[in-house]
């Protein structure tokens, strides 16, 4: 209990020092190039980090690998990916080899089919042990509805059908109270939301004792989130991108998973004012758009298995987007109709109460 009782402590104690520091400031440099943003929480987040959504374990530890080879110090999982111990293989590796714990940032993710205050703790310690660590740089709260546990299989319980079983008795209210014992406890240092809509997270942090430091959510070129952002620059809020270029190889995912067909699905690499100003600038496509992601304040986690890939989208800080051209990328912005990940890809998803789209439907 006393020892709990002193990381609580110190917890609050790097909170409070963070308050008296300006906020919004622009990143840090970090090992040369690489940037880091500050967190209520009083840690620090590196800018870029690997995404490993759709990576499966035989490409992970090559991924894993490499990025930690060309400098890449935070790493984005989830329970639900299922590469969780692939990924702890590597870093187990790069510990031998003297890497150091301090110099990482890894996120993970409570699952939705984990979403009741009972089974936080569970999940969270078995993320830890996946991974091999002691302690979370960042814990999320993946989805704010909920599917049934099936407790044999420590996956979402299913329908006759095969569809996955919505639980409608569930409060992220509660469930965020959980969270932030993980705080008090050690397990992680800093935890946030996913997938959360603006009045959900005013919800959380009007009723958190610890704020969320920060949201995980679809961020690109067609789907910019301006009001979402302001909101989350309002709150202190640092706010995460995944799917910053599109998503390219979401749509045959979706239609082999799941069985469901996005018809207008977006091609942002292949923008005409995307590829000029990769032109002018010598660089790739997805280095245009993930650097115009970085100027907006935002964190990106770009995904790929590429050697080359991987190391030219950690590239990204030594060239700037001029103004005029920042303002031509923001008018590629579709608001909602941008959005891929609807979630509705799970049968009946949008009854759910904590659906967090319901207004896109109705527009």
């Amino acid at each position: 209990m006393y020892k709990e009782a002193l990381k609580f402590m110190n917890y609050r104690l790097r909170s409070a020092i963070n308050t008296f520091r300006v906020l919004g400031r622009t990143d840090r440099a970090d090992r040369g190039t690489m940037k880091r943003i500050q967190l209520s929480s009083g840690y620090d987040m590196p800018t870029v980090g690997l995404g490993t959504w759709q990576a499966k374990p035989e490409e992970i530890e090559k991924a894993v690998t490499t990025a930690l080879k060309v400098g890449y110090r935070h790493i984005d999982t989830a329970f639900n990916y299922n590469n969780e111990e692939a990924i702890g293989a590597v870093l187990k590796e790069w510990f031998e080899k003297g890497g150091k714990r301090e110099e990482l940032f890894i996120t993970t993710k409570l699952p939705n089919f984990g979403n009741r205050p009972s089974d936080v703790e569970k999940f969270i310690n078995l993320s830890l042990k996946k991974l091999g660590l002691d302690y979370l740089d960042m814990y999320l709260i993946h989805m704010p509805f909920a599917f049934k546990l099936s407790e044999s299989t420590l996956t979402p319980a299913t329908n006759e059908d095969g569809s996955f079983l919505l639980d409608f008795d569930t409060n992220p209210v509660l469930v965020w109270k959980e969270m932030e014992e993980q705080v008090k406890k050690g397990r992680t240092r800093s935890i946030g939301l996913s997938n959360f809509n603006e009045k959900q997270i005013l919800e959380v942090w009007e009723n958190a004792q610890i704020k969320p430091s920060n949201l995980q959510v679809e961020l690109h070129a067609y789907l910019q989130q301006n009001s979402l952002r302001e909101f989350c620059k309002a709150h202190n809020i640092v706010v995460t991108a995944y799917s910053p270029l599109g998503s390219p190889g979401a749509k045959t995912h979706f239609k082999n998973k799941y069985n469901h067909t996005v018809e207008d699905f977006p091609d942002l690499l292949g923008l005409p004012i995307v590829q000029n100003l990769s032109t002018e600038y010598n660089r790739s496509t997805a280095q245009i758009l993930l650097r115009y992601l970085l100027q907006l304040g935002v964190v990106i986690i770009p995904k790929s298995s590429s050697p080359e890939r991987i190391k030219a989208n950690i590239d990204l800080f030594d060239f700037e987007l001029k103004e005029e051209e920042m303002k031509l990328l923001s008018t590629l912005d579709k608001g909602m109709r941008g959005r891929i990940f609807n979630f509705l890809f799970f049968k009946g998803v949008e009854s759910h109460p904590h659906y967090p789209f319901k207004d896109d439907l109705q527009s």
